[in-house]
């Protein structure tokens, strides 16, 4: 594959250059995060649920984590097109116009 050609969710993507490395890990970070945010919210909000005065606070937690975990795929979506900007385009364009 060429370097100049970007495929979305390619497990090779952060290996092409030290920028797109750079944000693929920057990314990864965010989605640990969120990822690890959000399972605690569920674990905090699952033992809430054990007492009937905390409650409303547990169903809380579920409504915000269960966001965190529909975050996970907006972040990779973002990732991928950060990337996919981060890249070689004028190569690309030239390709594109039969020039080698």
């Amino acid at each position: 594959m060429s370097q100049t050609s970007f495929d979305c969710f390619n497990p090779e993507n952060p290996l092409r250059s030290e920028r797109q490395a750079k944000i693929y890990a920057a990314y990864e970070i965010v989605y640990t995060i969120v990822d690890f945010a959000a399972a605690m919210l569920f674990l905090v909000g699952s033992y809430l649920f054990f007492y009937k005065s905390t409650t409303d606070p547990a169903i809380w937690m579920f409504i915000v984590g269960s966001a965190f975990f529909g975050l996970k795929p907006t972040l990779r979506l973002i990732r991928e097109v950060h990337m996919w900007r981060a890249g070689e385009h004028s190569s690309l364009a030239s390709r594109f116009h039969g020039e080698t």
